[in-house]
């Protein structure tokens, strides 16, 4: 190789006119990569420290000559021309695939800028030999045998290469895809060279061969290139056989159907299905379709909660094999014992509810001994404005809240607590629910039924004008309520609150005022 004359330099002390533009060109683009992100700090100092080394080589290259050393000022020259346009190439492909092309829309992966940057440092190395008299075919001629050799060596590394470079031609896996290898779940970060990076839940990054990936399956799980990711769950629940599968199937979907779930989507809806019959028990399968596969476990145990609490209203009950099924027999005297700790606490939660103030501790016991534990879950609709239910619950344990429907949607109105009561209006009147209840945590409801307290007021008619007379005041707070909300009550039925209370439950109209006088 023949080294570059003295001649080719315009003054012993002076820069070639590519030398200074490759090296400002250089340290512009590492200074543009530091002043856009701290993620490209490392890129940016490497090139710095990179040119100033080169710069020093060519200062070396400088003395060389002073010093009459032509030959090995030629080839230090040489190599500080090769390494700062090759180190100014890398920082300006650099700046092109991580700040210019997504300004414009386009996003490539890693693996690109690192095959755009091989290439142009090959191209480069090329003209650097050709501009030193050298020509690279003679070169590939003689190390034919080498680089058999090498590239035999190298086979697995080759393999890991040409792995990541199928995979991005293809688009078969891109950054920011959920996926599945194995028993490795988690975000891809990184396609290299050699390895794809993928970040688990854990904040674990586990990094896996491309060339397995080329040669295994793996299961993406949600792409990043679609918006609309959805990816389906199933949730099992073992049920005892005794109870009917449409009952079941109608009261697990309804609890997620009808609740607000994060990360659950509505569409497509959730459903269930009967999958395996056992002895003792049936195994079901809730099938839901979640937004984002990042919160897969905390959303899981949402749904658990909410169709568990579901079944308990309905008095499905989990199921378990036959063979490991426990029985157990309770005296009689330890039966009626727990019975009537059940009522006590009954009593004791009508005993606090205002409207039931008038009746005695015999009429409460009465009440209690029909009063129904139902649970909901956070975020269940107890009951919905404009309902028809002839029931009132009184809320054991928890909070919910009520909500004002409207058609450009819904406006919170106020919160009830543990000891607080329900549609109270819907079981003595009949009137449609004024308001939707909504569970704002896990609650326990205790619910009575028409049927049951209608019993109570038959016997004693008289006590329907004490109740009126609380139900009015209690409809004037939930009207206060809602002026406060800033939203229309709503239309309160015809007639006073105490003939309609004898209408529902078809009771004699109470007596005029003229006719108490009387005596008629």
């Amino acid at each position: 190789m023949a080294p570059r004359a003295p001649s080719m330099f315009i003054n012993k002390l002076a820069l070639d006119l590519e030398f200074v533009i490759a090296l400002a060109l250089g340290a512009a683009a590492g200074l543009v990569l530091l002043l856009t992100s701290p993620l490209h700090k490392r890129t940016a100092i490497t090139s710095w420290v990179a040119l100033a080394a080169f710069t020093l080589v060519g200062a070396f290259s400088r003395l060389a000559l002073v010093a009459q050393m032509a030959r090995p000022a030629a080839i230090l020259q040489g190599i500080a021309d090769l390494g700062i346009v090759a180190v100014s190439l890398h920082a300006l492909i650099a700046v092109l695939f991580r700040l210019v092309l997504p300004k414009v829309g386009l996003r490539t992966a890693r693996i690109v800028e690192d095959l755009s940057s091989t290439g142009a440092l090959i191209t480069w190395i090329i003209i650097w030999l050709h501009g030193q008299g050298v020509e690279p075919g003679s070169l590939v001629t003689t190390s034919a045998i080498l680089t058999a050799t090498a590239a035999f060596a190298m086979q697995e590394t080759l393999g890991n290469v040409l792995g990541g470079i199928v995979l991005q031609l293809d688009h078969s896996l891109n950054v920011g895809d959920w996926v599945k290898v194995d028993d490795v779940s988690g975000k891809v970060v990184e396609i290299r060279w050699r390895h794809t990076a993928v970040r688990t839940r854990n904040n674990e990054t586990v990094m896996v061969p491309n060339a397995w990936l080329l040669k295994n399956r793996f299961t993406v799980i949600g792409a990043s290139s679609d918006p609309d990711t959805a990816w389906r769950r199933w949730i099992w629940f073992p049920i005892n056989v005794q109870h009917e599968p449409a009952e079941v199937i109608e009261a697990m979907e309804e609890a997620v159907t009808h609740a607000d779930i994060a990360n659950v989507l509505k569409s497509p809806a959730p459903d269930a299905v009967l999958m395996e019959v056992h002895a003792g028990y049936a195994r079901y399968a809730l099938r839901y379709w979640m937004s984002n596969p990042r919160h897969d476990d905390p959303t899981d145990s949402q749904v658990r909660s909410h169709v568990m609490a579901a079944l308990a209203r309905h008095g499905i009950e989990l199921g378990v094999p036959s063979e490991e099924r426990l029985i157990s027999k309770d005296n009689e005297n330890r039966a009626a014992w727990l019975h009537d700790e059940q009522i006590k606490r009954n009593m004791r939660a009508l005993k606090g509810v205002d409207i039931f103030h008038p009746l005695e501790d015999e009429e409460l016991r009465q009440l209690a001994e029909h009063l129904v534990a139902t649970p909901f879950a956070r975020g269940d609709i107890i009951t919905r404005q404009g309902a028809a239910a002839h029931w009132l619950y009184v809320l054991a344990k928890g909070r919910v809240e009520l909500w004002a429907e409207r058609d450009d949607g819904r406006t919170h109105i106020t919160s009830i607590d543990a000891g607080g009561v329900f549609g109270e209006m819907s079981l003595m009147t009949g009137e449609p629910r004024r308001a939707t209840v909504q569970a704002a945590t896990d609650v326990m409801c205790l619910r009575l039924n028409k049927l049951d307290f209608e019993r109570i007021i038959r016997q004693r008619p008289d006590i329907a004008e004490e109740m009126a007379k609380i139900l009015s005041t209690r409809m004037q707070q939930l009207d206060e309520a809602h002026r406060a909300a800033h939203v229309l009550p709503p239309k309160q039925g015809g007639g006073d609150v105490v003939d309609r209370i004898r209408q529902f439950f078809g009771l004699p109209p109470a007596p005029s005022a003229r006719e108490t006088r009387t005596g008629r």
